[in-house]
């Protein structure tokens, strides 16, 4: 008897966008399982910020259907996209330098002191700190000093904090957008230990990227976008940086049709 494929805890399928003239996405899928790294990949243009913008809330799509859980959703913001469980950690990172390491993490969703003088606008700035380093410890994240403000950070805690700060508040999927590009060799290798312990913990981890080693070395999917569709999708143990590269510019598809 056959085994009946997962439920994608994710799902796009024939998403598209238009922009004016320009149609980003033209009937784009796409899956993310539970526990998973998947990576997506594409040339410049070929609609992976569109479809990440479209699947955290950010855009609306002219068509398709998006579902979480094999349930179908909509959209009407980010912060509704972040109800359902899914948050995006892009490249600017969204920090605020001058805070510390606990109120970047709860950074628009502070925890706040009841009372019955002033209820609910005291910060519980300890209750916050708590929960942070808590955060922090289970990602294997190591800041020096979690009070010091943000903008003192090296590169690679500044991407943890992002990264730990989505975690606390995703319990399905979390976006990641060129998580290394700034990053050298050791910080890159912490990062990518955070993903995977990420993943870990049963939450999907899409990876925007266009690094293939990195691809490849942390992945367990990839899915490649090429002129606003998916058109190919492999496991990583069992693909190459030729065939990736093949996917994206069509000469692999021109090979195959020899």
């Amino acid at each position: 008897m056959p085994i009946p494929e997962r439920e994608p805890l994710l799902a796009a399928r024939a998403v598209v966008k238009r922009f004016g003239q320009v149609q980003a996405l033209q009937g784009a899928d796409f899956t993310a399982y539970a526990g998973e790294v998947v990576a997506l990949i594409g040339d410049n243009g070929a609609g992976k910020s569109t479809l990440v913008n479209v699947l955290s809330g950010v855009v609306a799509p002219d068509g398709g259907e998006i579902t979480i859980d094999g349930v179908p959703v909509s959209f009407d913001g980010p912060m509704a996209a972040q109800r359902h469980g899914v948050e995006t950690v892009y490249q600017d990172l969204s920090l605020a330098p001058h805070l510390d390491a606990a109120a970047n993490l709860y950074l628009g969703r502070e925890l706040f002191r009841g009372g019955l003088l002033r209820p609910f606008h005291v910060l519980d700035r300890p209750a916050m700190r708590k929960a942070a380093v808590q955060a922090f410890a289970e990602l294997g994240v190591t800041l020096l000093d979690v009070d010091a403000p943000i903008g003192s950070l090296s590169g690679g805690q500044r991407q943890s904090v992002a990264v730990a700060r989505a975690v606390a508040f995703a319990d399905k999927v979390i976006f990641m957008d060129e998580p290394t590009a700034a990053l050298g060799v050791v910080q890159r290798g912490r990062v990518l230990d955070t993903v995977r312990r990420v993943r870990d913990r049963g939450v999907s981890v899409v990876l925007i990227s266009h690094n293939m080693p990195e691809v490849l070395s942390v992945a367990d999917r990839v899915e490649v976008l090429r002129l606003g569709r998916r058109v190919a999708s492999f496991t990583a143990a069992d693909t190459s940086i030729e065939e990736l590269v093949g996917a994206m510019t069509g000469s692999l598809d021109e090979q195959r049709s020899a």
